[in-house]
């Protein structure tokens, strides 16, 4: 299996590729002589993240039958000081929102998606450390 995608470069240090059907615009910062336009391509990869576990998390526990109202995705991440600046450790934080919430089956799914299904996340632990909590909120 391959996946491809191709960038078009849109002027000053701007991009847009497409994901699928999907455009996603990326840039760098002011600060960094962009045009602010887009996305930070190194901050994509926490959001990248995110989506992976969050998709996981979501699956495994319509098929456990627990029922959420509300499920957010925080992901921190450490970077290096030197240049180029790489990231070694991202945290993430599942906060669940929802009535009678059992979280060892919180807990379970989320390990699931950590040990077993998100690709990106077993993609990162190779060059970095990724550590999570739960929290539920009222």
């Amino acid at each position: 299996m391959k996946d491809t995608i191709q960038s078009k470069w849109k002027g000053n240090l701007a991009f847009e590729s497409m994901v699928g059907d999907h455009a996603v615009a990326t840039d760098a910062s002011v600060e960094f002589g962009g045009d602010n336009t887009g996305a930070s391509p190194k901050k994509l990869m926490l959001a990248s993240l995110a989506g992976c576990t969050g998709i996981d998390v979501a699956s495994i526990l319509e098929k456990m039958r627990v029922k959420i109202d509300e499920l957010a995705i925080t992901v921190e991440a450490e970077a290096t000081e030197e240049v180029p600046s790489v990231y070694k450790a991202m945290h993430i934080t599942y906060t669940f929102k929802g009535n009678g919430l059992d979280e060892k089956k919180l807990s379970k799914a989320v390990k699931l998606s950590h040990d077993k299904y998100c690709g990106v996340s077993m993609m990162y632990e190779k060059f970095l450390k990724i550590s999570w909590e739960i929290k539920i909120a009222l």
